[in-house]
């Protein structure tokens, strides 16, 4: 079984993202693999992989948004599409690591950066 196609309706900049986690109004989630989380991340993201979001989804119940980010927003997309179907208020953060970076936004540790996937 496919996983449905992103929805544009999803998607959130890294500008509307950095501005809610900075309010604490949302609650990150990093899909990545291991080595991509401990390369770079956004602080204060909570890590759970793509492939383990099925099994986990009761410690991702937030009274928060959840906005769910990735490399590029491919992955994160079809997280939050998924969780949006399960009745989650879920977003993609659009562009990813590669476009928060890009916006010159911090990542953790000091010199982190965005592993190649």
């Amino acid at each position: 079984m496919s996983l449905p196609l992103p929805q544009p309706d999803v998607d959130l900049s890294v500008t509307e993202v950095c501005d809610r986690h900075a309010r604490g109004e949302i609650e990150l989630v990093d899909v990545r693999e291991e080595y991509e989380f401990s390369a770079g991340r956004i602080a204060d993201a909570r890590h759970v992989p793509l492939d383990l979001l099925t099994v986990t989804a009761e410690v991702l119940d937030s009274p928060r948004p959840l906005v769910f980010y990735c490399r590029v927003g491919a992955r994160s997309a079809h997280a939050a599409h998924a969780f949006r179907q399960a009745g989650y208020d879920a977003w993609s953060m659009t562009g990813g690591l590669r476009e928060w970076t890009r916006a010159g936004l911090p990542l953790v540790p000091n010199g982190g950066r965005v592993a190649d996937h």
